[in-house]
């Protein structure tokens, strides 16, 4: 599929104080950037989802990002703790015209939450999520929509930054991990997880929905997920479903979803054959945060040999998906495939103070992220949520 937030994702968006989504159209280049942005695309979909993807994958890799590139994130916030996909004008006040939405919200959480300085930023807007929580205990890409897997999974992920337990932020008597929950499928229809029930209520296999409830309910982030401990992949039904059960179930579907090829499939319209490049780099970081770097191994080779053309056509976000699935899975950034993919995602935006793959790195920034982190319980894997059914 497209790059996570990609600009060319039809997009769900609401205004502030409303519930009411509106769908836009593709957007075109844009002729004039904010000079601390990555990306040359249009960013009107997808501005603060690629940008704190990009501050998470630097991070991930120990490189200082530009003063610039994060104070223009921070920036995109509202007084209510809200993020909009792309706020062009900062100066000027949110208001109802102003579209916001819980995904971009909780990704630039979950980025803030590493850059150091910015705790009452990442606070409000965790704050914000909880506000919007619905009565099933998830999210929908909209406040106030139906609770989808995939939103419900990166709210989780921004809800890890803080020192609370996610199952107890609830509404009412459901947490966030009992609405991921009922989107998990029995294994006589894969394990998976859907995105959302069909207009009969029904329940479709979303490989996009499965690889981000895996993280999610594995307990970990965008942030955090790495293949530091092998655990179940096998599918199995239980009485009383728990996340750990559904984690296993939802990774034994990935795993058999990419044991021919290596790859995930695209269910985008007339592409039925065609990898999808972005969720193939979810699935890694899902199977290794999971089953640990063997389970991740064959999609992460299958992306080091073909990823390039698709990471330079997509931009800061496809290099920093492409980042986070080697940093999961054990591989090394700077040599991707032959592709150093650190380099390529700084190319695209301001020049970063530092960029180390050492691991004893010891820069200011990196210590202070990773102890801010620690402090806060850092634990979470995103396209802008399209109700797309896998079959």
């Amino acid at each position: 599929m497209n790059v996570r937030r990609s600009a060319a994702v039809l997009a769900a968006t609401v205004a502030i104080g409303t519930a009411t989504p509106a769908v836009a159209a593709s957007p075109s280049p844009s002729p004039s950037l904010p000079s601390g942005l990555y990306g040359s695309s249009d960013p009107t979909y997808d501005g603060v989802w690629r940008q704190s993807l990009a501050l998470i994958a630097l991070y991930r890799v120990h490189a200082e990002p530009a003063a610039a590139a994060v104070d223009w994130l921070a920036g995109q916030q509202c007084p209510n703790g809200a993020f909009p996909a792309y706020r062009a004008n900062p100066a000027k006040a949110c208001d109802a015209k102003l579209m916001v939405d819980t995904n971009s919200t909780a990704v630039a959480a979950q980025a803030l939450s590493v850059v150091g300085g910015h705790g009452s930023a990442v606070t409000n807007a965790v704050a914000w999520l909880k506000s919007v929580q619905n009565k099933d205990g998830g999210w929908g890409f909209a406040p106030g929509g139906a609770s989808d897997a995939n939103s419900t999974s990166v709210v989780i992920g921004a809800l890890i930054t803080q020192h609370t337990p996610v199952s107890t932020i609830r509404n009412g008597a459901k947490s966030p991990y009992d609405a991921l929950l009922k989107l998990s499928l029995p294994c006589a229809d894969g394990g998976a997880f859907a995105y959302q029930p069909d207009k009969k209520g029904k329940l479709r296999a979303n490989a996009d929905a499965t690889a981000a409830a895996v993280v999610a309910a594995r307990g970990t982030n965008f942030v955090t997920a790495r293949a530091d401990t092998s655990r179940e992949t096998t599918c199995a039904d239980a009485s009383s479903l728990t996340p750990a059960r559904a984690t296993a179930n939802g990774a034994s579907f990935l795993a058999e979803a990419v044991a021919k090829d290596g790859y995930l499939k695209s269910v985008l319209p007339g592409t039925e054959n065609q990898p999808d490049y972005g969720n193939t780099a979810d699935a890694v970081v899902a199977l290794a945060a999971q089953g640990g770097p063997e389970a991740a191994r064959k999609p992460l080779a299958w992306l080091e040999r073909h990823s390039a053309k698709w990471a330079e056509q997509n931009g800061p976000a496809a290099y920093a998906q492409l980042i986070l699935a080697a940093e999961a899975a054990g591989a090394d950034p700077s040599d991707f495939g032959g592709t150093d993919l650190v380099k390529q995602l700084t190319a695209t935006g301001p020049a970063p103070v530092t960029a180390s793959q050492d691991d004893s790195d010891t820069s200011v920034w990196w210590m202070i992220g990773a102890g801010l982190a620690a402090g806060a319980g850092v634990g979470f894997l995103l396209s802008s949520r399209n109700k797309r059914k896998q079959p």
